[in-house]
């Protein structure tokens, strides 16, 4: 029971990444408060089968407005009075040449990617700094080597690294450890669009020869947010499968 007696709350948990985490998290202790915008259907599947395990509640809404996000946190402050753990992994991306994209393309994946890091950490810290939290921050290996025809989506994510190691400086001198896993490819509906041909070339660049796993995350993530790593902080740790 690593996280006995923490409030966490972990945004894009509908499904994949965000989903194992929160499961994790409930199965060592933690209360847990889920975030989604729009994926009710995967949602309300997440929602019922995590109680299963123990204390679950969600707010729905858009991470990257801010008067929802500062309603949220205020009523997760209300009800238990502090937020432990903040894991940021909210996220979307486009697969596209960037002359084929629009400005509409990049304020998406720049609001829900980065905007929603911010807003959150922000909101979050207020209390936070009282209480020795935790901020875990979902990159992606992208955002230090780039993908191609992910351009923004690699920005985004790069724009996350630099946040977390600056973030962790800043706010040690509260106790408040800030780290980000930055994932390779794992197999989750975010890397759905790739053939089945994609995917063999893709494992092929891996050591390991295969995609990860969402729960293979959320172990990383416990380990992260739990006493394990209490000397870990403004590191990005990579779960990439080793690269070829």
């Amino acid at each position: 029971m690593k996280l006995d007696g923490k409030v966490a709350l972990i945004t894009g948990a509908s499904k994949g990444i965000g989903k194992e985490i929160s499961k994790e998290f409930i199965k060592n202790g933690a209360t847990v408060i889920i975030n989604y915008k729009n994926d009710t259907e995967y949602g309300d599947i997440t929602f019922n089968e995590l109680q299963q395990y123990g204390i679950v509640e969600r707010f729905i809404g858009d991470v990257s407005n801010e008067e929802f996000v500062v309603s949220m946190i205020d009523s997760i402050i209300s009800k238990y009075g502090k937020i432990d753990v903040l894991v940021n992994n909210a996220g979307i991306s486009s697969f596209n040449m960037l002359v084929d994209t629009t400005i509409s393309d990049f304020n998406n994946i720049m609001d829900i990617n980065f905007k929603s890091v911010y807003l959150l950490s922000r909101e979050v810290l207020r209390s936070m700094m009282y209480a020795k939290g935790v901020i875990l921050n979902i990159s992606s290996m992208w955002g230090e080597h780039g993908s191609s025809c992910e351009t923004i989506y690699s920005a985004s994510k790069g724009a996350i690294n630099a946040f977390t190691k600056a973030l962790s400086k800043e706010v040690s001198s509260m106790g408040v450890r800030v780290n980000a896993i930055a994932p390779g490819a794992i197999d989750t509906d975010m890397n759905k669009h790739f053939t089945e041909e994609e995917k063999k070339d893709i494992e092929e660049m891996c050591s390991l020869g295969r995609l990860g796993t969402a729960k293979e995350i959320a172990k990383v993530a416990l380990f992260l947010c739990s006493d394990d790593s209490s000397f870990i902080t403004g590191e990005i740790i990579n779960v990439t499968g080793g690269k070829i």
